[in-house]
């Protein structure tokens, strides 16, 4: 598979991160692959907290033309600069995260494993779904999303589709044909070396 036909990489942070040290990375990460989009993740509900991630890794990542979106919090989107949101209630806020946000920014919508969910979001004016835990993980729920789920969404919607959550190199190489996009985090961020684990991931697609 070419390079252009790959599923492009969507990292997400980890859900805390040292303001000292996770810049650098982040900025090594974005040095050495294409990324097509970074998520700030951060558990946390301490604004301070999160306005100085978000401020931090803006920096990092629009210096290198990376777009930024943040994790559920709307309102913190245009007060740190930032490039949109990632909302993780399905369809639920997506109309209104759009009439917030206007037409240029992003807005994606977690669904889970429902194609219903998923729908709904798009027609409320999502710029991508995302489908998972792809792999076994404690994310969203415990079923893993089907492939048949992606499979039958490259097919009939329009809208992109993200595959996320405990991805290893084997479901990497048999998902890459029916997402666009691969979100990445705790993935990389727990090995030693993120950026050649990265690397590890992105050459499973072929």
């Amino acid at each position: 598979m070419s390079a252009e036909d790959r599923p492009q990489i969507y990292l997400v942070t980890p859900p805390s991160f040292e303001l000292g040290s996770f810049p650098a990375l982040l900025g090594r990460v974005l040095d050495t692959h294409e990324i097509a989009c970074i998520r700030l993740a951060l558990a946390t509900r301490d604004e301070d907290t999160i306005g100085r991630g978000a401020d931090a890794l803006r920096e990092v990542a629009h210096a290198r033309d990376v777009a930024l979106v943040i994790d559920s919090h709307v309102k913190l989107v245009e007060r740190h600069g930032l490039d949109g949101v990632h909302l993780n209630d399905g369809a639920r806020t997506v109309r209104y995260a759009r009439k917030e946000l206007g037409a240029e920014a992003i807005v994606g919508a977690f669904c889970g494993v429902s194609r219903h969910e998923g729908m709904g979001a798009g027609e409320a004016g999502a710029d991508y779904v995302c489908f998972g835990p792809v792999g076994t993980s404690a994310l969203g729920t415990t079923e893993p999303a089907p492939r048949e789920l992606f499979e039958w969404w490259s097919e009939v919607i329009e809208v992109p589709v993200v595959a996320e959550g405990a991805l290893t190199p084997d479901l990497i190489r048999d998902f890459t044909p029916v997402t666009d996009f691969f979100a990445i985090g705790e993935e990389i961020w727990t090995q030693d070396d993120p950026v050649a684990a990265l690397g590890a991931l992105i050459a499973a697609m072929g």
